[in-house]
């Protein structure tokens, strides 16, 4: 009971100072947010490729892994520079706050339902309630934030995509860390691991929504 309770705030000392690191860069955006990202970025691909190593893999696979590591991580950073760049803070917290609402959702309702895994073979403790409690989440998440930033381009209900595309991010780095017989991508973060454990939601959904607002697709109508 005692070593629960100090892996607990262990788990909420690290998560506090995450969140008081990257809410400083996001803050200040410019050479401190683009600072975070490189040295994120780069720490992320360490333990990519170390998870690549570790697994059982065809050449191929394996191969094409290590193209896709660097592909997806780069994107996503370009996706949240642009964003912060060009959209401002606010949209750059929207798409943050989809993901963050995303895992706390999923973390509730799958303790507070249970009921029916998601993908035993791939993340036993996942089910389908914490799927769709993540999604909600998300949803709200988008509706608040996305209002605040005044998101246009895009429904602010792309919430709950954005909600589904982040737990398929997780589930993608369950993939990896079960076919490489880990528990962690890595020892970062005390009490959570590597920082692909934390960031695995947010490559796929800054990607996309990076792309989309390059693309002129998603703006705001005001300063975010």
């Amino acid at each position: 009971m005692a070593a629960g309770k100090s892996d607990l705030w262990v788990r909420i000392g690290s998560a506090i100072i995450l969140f008081a690191i990257a809410g400083t860069a996001l803050w200040f955006g410019g050479l401190a947010f683009g600072l975070l990202l490189l040295v994120g970025g780069a720490l992320m691909l360490v333990e990519w490729f170390a998870l690549v190593r570790a697994m059982t893999l065809s050449s191929g696979a394996r191969v094409m892994l290590n193209i896709l590591g660097p592909l997806l991580t780069l994107g996503a950073m370009a996706g949240l520079w642009f964003i912060r760049d060009q959209l401002g803070m606010t949209a750059a917290l929207w798409v943050f706050g989809m993901v963050w609402a995303t895992d706390i959702g999923a973390y509730f309702a799958g303790r507070a339902f249970g009921g029916a895994r998601l993908a035993p073979k791939i993340s036993p403790s996942k089910t389908w309630s914490g799927l769709i409690g993540g999604m909600i989440a998300a949803l709200i998440a988008s509706a608040t934030i996305g209002d605040r930033a005044g998101i246009i381009g895009v429904p602010l209900w792309i919430g709950l995509f954005m909600g589904l595309l982040a737990q398929l991010g997780d589930l993608a780095q369950s993939w990896m860390k079960r076919r490489a017989g880990v528990k962690d991508s890595g020892k970062l973060i005390p009490g959570h691991g590597g920082l692909f454990d934390r960031v695995d939601g947010i490559l796929p959904v800054a990607l996309l929504l990076g792309a989309l607002a390059y693309a002129g697709q998603l703006s705001v109508g005001t300063a975010g």
